[in-house]
């Protein structure tokens, strides 16, 4: 006769990912009997069966996969987005369009969160791939590329957001970071600025970064007699930002003393800590310095006289990164597209030209 597992063993079970064997194990029955119950087949089961089944899984909290359920029908609808910063407001913004897609094509987001850290990054591509999901959205962090490659590879869905990866042949939707960056740095330059400090989170590994960069010192290359700057700053490490601009504009001071400083903030979370750093050194926009900024903030027209901004148009890159995706797992074998947007240059008193700001 079947010995009854102890209330121990059963919540020892629980602790960890039940199984449907352990319930069928638990409750006395067969596997198929609680395929079942959980298929909805209450006919085929007496009244006994359906409330031990019943009790059994409310004992062990044993929770159905949908997933695999749903992949008795070949498809679960399921698409997974891993994005590098969701503290970043660009992610949230571009996850908002990539929603409105899913919902409209009747699939599910699911969003994971890799923080910039590789084995985050490592962990999440798993546990995505273990819910069967049809294909990924992936902003990357840039440095460990092998996972994407094996998923090349296998030829699984992907595009990517925003980053490209050497060596991986997947679809790209972002913005056109080189010619946003020629647009940020020649307003700037008619302006009357002609000392510009690029601000940047470090640029190993990261496209877009590397995009705005190239951008910056294509347009500072017509304008020789103009000086522009690349800052690397780590917005992680305290005080790092404000050391950087000090050092930058001690500098230009030294060697430049009538020169017209500005700062071109590389994404909206570096936008945030160099306000907070002008902020501790008293120093204020258009009067001390310039300043335009990647990424339209909440904010942006809220500080001082306004920031300008280069504003992405992160709704739309959401929105065509998931048809791109569905194009894919529709089955189209194009060679590799790139979808790169434009972006729209918002002028407000950070950015005024210098004859305009003196007259304040």
């Amino acid at each position: 006769m079947r010995q009854k597992s102890n209330g121990r063993h059963a919540h020892g079970s629980a602790l960890g990912r039940v199984t449907i064997a352990q319930v069928a194990r638990e409750a006395g029955v067969s596997k198929t009997s609680i395929s079942r119950y959980l298929g909805g087949e209450f006919d085929a089961l007496s009244e006994r069966l359906h409330e031990q089944i019943r009790s059994t899984i409310a004992r062990l909290g044993y929770q159905p996969s949908q997933m695999a359920r749903g992949l008795k029908g070949g498809r679960t609808r399921l698409i997974g987005m891993l994005v590098a910063d969701v503290l970043n407001p660009y992610s949230i913004a571009v996850l908002r369009g990539a929603e409105a897609a899913c919902q409209q094509y009747g699939y599910t987001l699911m969003l994971c969160n890799t923080g910039n850290d590789e084995k985050r990054e490592q962990q999440s591509l798993a546990a995505l791939h273990s819910y069967s999901v049809e294909g990924l959205l992936f902003n990357t962090q840039g440095r460990n590329v092998t996972p994407l490659k094996e998923l090349g590879r296998m030829a699984f869905p992907v595009v990517l957001l925003d980053r490209r990866i050497e060596g991986c042949d997947f679809d790209l939707v972002g913005l056109d970071n080189v010619r946003a960056a020629q647009v940020a740095t020649a307003h700037l330059l008619a302006s009357g600025y002609t000392d510009i400090g690029l601000v940047v989170q470090p640029l190993y590994g990261v496209s877009s970064r590397q995009g705005r960069q190239a951008g910056f010192l294509q347009m500072m290359a017509q304008h020789p007699d103009c000086h522009g700057e690349t800052l690397e700053v780590q917005i992680e490490q305290p005080g790092h930002v404000a050391s950087m601009l000090h050092e930058f504009f001690k500098r230009r001071q030294q060697l430049n003393a009538g020169g017209k400083v500005a700062l071109l903030a590389g994404n909206g979370m570096v936008s945030l800590h160099i306000a907070l750093a002008l902020r501790s050194m008293k120093l204020q926009f258009p009067d001390d310095l310039g300043l335009l900024c990647f990424d339209e903030l909440a904010w942006s027209p809220l500080v001082g006289s306004g920031i300008s901004t280069i504003e992405q148009p992160t709704y739309e890159i959401g929105f065509s990164a998931i048809e791109r995706l569905l194009a894919r797992i529709d089955g189209e074998r194009a060679p590799r597209r790139e979808i790169l947007l434009e972006g729209r240059l918002i002028t407000r008193g950070s950015s005024l030209p210098l004859l305009n700001a003196a007259k304040r």
